[in-house]
């Protein structure tokens, strides 16, 4: 929020004509976007997270060297705050802020990487520290290694957890000295490829959405003792995909009653109830582009990344059914994330 304003920042892939990273001012009541403007500093910024005093925004460059940038945004349009930082790993997909630091999910190295932040919210000139996963999956070629894809902290801020694509698994991590250190490794169905988790808000459970298999994962999470135990497994498609699915984003309403996720192969969202421990698959939506990379829930709104059709859609999420609306477009060539500010 600036200036009594929010604000919606849109990460994108330079390296396909994207704008780098653009500011947009969301709407209170209908959750439109009106573009403010962009800023082209970093290669490739997917995935983007701000700091929670709001001042500061954070930006993976996933390319094979991989970095991690910091940026002011006091304005209306965000202001580099120091030289990229490396972040000993490839092609960073994802970050998140943990403890003091930028924690970073390395797909390329499958690895995740610890960045320290200083007091004012510059990042330091070197990585801390980097945990590098092992393994391996049934499903090849996209399972021959480790693939980090996202990384984030558990609603206690005790525990970070990273879901691996290629090794099938949860790694639930601490951080010692500044090294991201395993705490614990959950595993998953063999070839079910998990991409993105998402916690229900009272923290008692975890849903993970798996790309190579178009279902959510639910688990049950143990905060006190970091433990990540699968429950169930349920589609979000309602057939057999024509093609490959590819599940991507994934998203909980505020008061715990819905699940959202994304399909690139289909172009869709879906809505599922949260019936105790187990999900049940109600309805899906056309996402209103192509190719949606990413999913964010903000309020009572949704807003997707579709990135080949190169826009960023939002949707009012009924607050009886959970069944999104669409609401309206921007253009943004091959948007791949939105963040809320």
């Amino acid at each position: 929020m600036v200036d009594g304003r929010r604000r919606a920042f849109i990460g994108s892939f330079t390296a396909a004509g994207g704008p780098g990273i653009v500011t947009a001012e969301v709407d209170a009541d209908s959750g439109a976007l009106t573009v403010l403007s962009s800023v082209n500093v970093v290669p490739d910024p997917s995935y983007l997270a701000l700091a929670p005093d709001r001042e500061t925004l954070y930006a993976v460059s996933e390319t094979a060297e991989g970095a991690v940038a910091a940026y002011r945004v006091a304005g209306d349009k965000p202001e580099p705050a120091g030289r990229p930082v490396p972040v000993d790993g490839g092609s960073p997909t994802h970050l998140s802020l943990f403890t003091g630091h930028v924690l970073t999910a390395n797909y390329g190295s499958g690895s995740v990487t610890a960045v320290p932040v200083r007091p004012d919210g510059t990042l330091a000139r070197s990585a801390s520290g980097v945990l590098r996963h092992s393994g391996a999956g049934p499903h090849t070629p996209r399972q021959q290694r480790p693939h980090a894809h996202q990384v984030q902290p558990d609603p206690s801020g005790r525990w970070a957890v990273s879901v691996d694509l290629g090794t099938d698994s949860v790694r639930v991590c601490t951080l010692t000295h500044g090294t991201p250190v395993l705490h614990r490794e959950t595993a998953l169905r063999p070839g079910s490829g998990p991409r993105h988790l998402a916690f229900h808000p009272q923290g008692s459970h975890a849903y993970v959405v798996n790309e190579l298999s178009p279902s959510v994962t639910v688990c049950r999470w143990d905060a006190a003792h970091g433990v990540l135990t699968p429950l169930s497994e349920t589609p979000v498609l309602p057939g057999a995909p024509a093609r490959d699915a590819y599940p991507s984003g994934i998203a909980t309403s505020p008061d715990g009653r819905f699940v959202w996720t994304a399909t690139r192969g289909e172009d869709v969202l879906s809505l599922l109830a949260v019936e105790g421990e187990e999900l049940r698959l109600v309805t899906t939506v056309h996402c209103g582009g192509h190719w949606p990379r990413a999913l964010t829930a903000c309020g009572g709104f949704l807003y997707v990344a579709n990135e080949r059709s190169g826009d960023v859609t939002w949707f009012a999420a009924d607050p009886l059914t959970g069944v999104p609306r669409r609401g309206g477009s921007i253009r943004v060539t091959a948007a791949s994330c939105v963040t809320l500010g």
